[in-house]
């Protein structure tokens, strides 16, 4: 079941005071890229959903890479005896960079403000031709209907192109997910996600 795809990023909260389904999804994502002969690239934390996704990827046999600013592992919530690599970063950029280079996929979870930003990026990453990877939205619970929504809020205002939609797909559970990976064919960058009069 393994393609070109080995690495997949996963941005998720690192919470640990949310209702057990995210908890629930976190780790069966993470059971499920095990499986499927992939490992996980991820913030590094040892709480929430994070932590939920990382150690169930380890326990299918998957590897695990942590990558985490000094400035947060000094709060104490770093997770380097679990890691198969843990990399420490001077700031959340330098954190960011790098999740992106050693990753060939990226499933954005539910989480917060981070979450979002990480999310936002990459799909513009895409949207400018710096990547083809496949961007995957897990909506459980709905928990990114409004996030969609707005999403479509732009497109209608030609804020973006219909064909962002392209950019990202948004799966309801992590079996859709790990097929859609399966399956993915990548994207040619072209001007049709730029905005057209």
């Amino acid at each position: 079941m393994i393609s070109e795809i080995k690495n997949i990023c996963v941005f998720a909260s690192s919470s640990d005071f949310l209702d057990k389904v995210y908890y629930e999804t976190a780790r069966e994502l993470g059971l499920l890229i095990g499986e499927y002969g992939y490992n996980i690239v991820y913030g590094g934390s040892q709480k929430g959903l994070m932590f939920a996704c990382a150690g169930a990827v380890k326990e299918r046999g998957g590897k695990i890479c942590g990558i985490m600013p000094k400035r947060i592992a000094d709060f104490g919530c770093a997770n380097p005896d679990d890691c198969d690599e843990f990399i420490l970063t001077e700031g959340m950029r330098e954190r960011k960079a790098l999740l992106d280079d050693k990753s060939d996929a990226v499933i954005a979870l539910a989480g917060g403000f981070g979450t979002l930003e990480e999310l936002s990026e990459m799909i513009v990453q895409k949207q400018l031709g710096y990547c083809k990877k496949p961007i995957i939205i897990l909506n459980t619970n709905g928990f990114y209907d409004k996030l969609i929504e707005f999403f479509e809020v732009m497109i209608s205002n030609n804020f973006a192109s219909k064909n962002s939609r392209d950019l990202y797909f948004v799966a309801e559970t992590p079996l859709k997910a790990l097929e859609f990976l399966k399956n993915y064919k990548a994207v040619e960058f072209g001007s049709k996600y730029l905005i057209q009069n």
